[in-house]
């Protein structure tokens, strides 16, 4: 089964900037969420639940940019975070940083595919 993209992160420098170009340049909802020092970006409307109401649309956040996570992150939808990465290591990629709670949403993860690029994995909670 093909996984989707459900998500991006935008690594910054001075995130009060970064929130208001995104939202200056691009009509963005920035809502800031201090306690987990990151902020949320709504590019689409979302329904009750949350998510994207348009098909194929996504939404996605914005952080202080750090060491290991400095460009920009594209994140997949995954079933389980902790064999998606022993797959990925498989076929050439690497694990950066390994699953985390985010909240009581689900699990986040970031690896680096055969090619280099940091990449996201997203496990929803349930």
């Amino acid at each position: 089964m093909a996984r989707p993209v459900v998500h991006f992160e935008i690594p910054a420098d001075d995130v009060g900037r970064a929130q208001g170009f995104y939202r200056d340049a691009f009509g963005w909802e920035v809502n800031a969420m201090p306690e987990m020092s990151y902020t949320i970006l709504g590019t689409t409307p979302t329904g009750e639940n949350g998510m994207p109401s348009e098909p194929g649309a996504i939404n996605g956040g914005m952080f202080a940019r750090e060491d290991d996570i400095a460009t920009p992150v594209i994140t997949i939808d995954v079933d389980d975070i902790d064999a998606s990465l022993g797959t990925i290591e498989e076929l050439g990629g690497k694990t950066v940083r390994a699953r985390e709670a985010v909240g009581d949403m689900g699990f986040a993860a970031y690896f680096t595919d055969s090619e280099g690029n940091l990449m996201g994995l997203w496990q929803s909670a349930g």
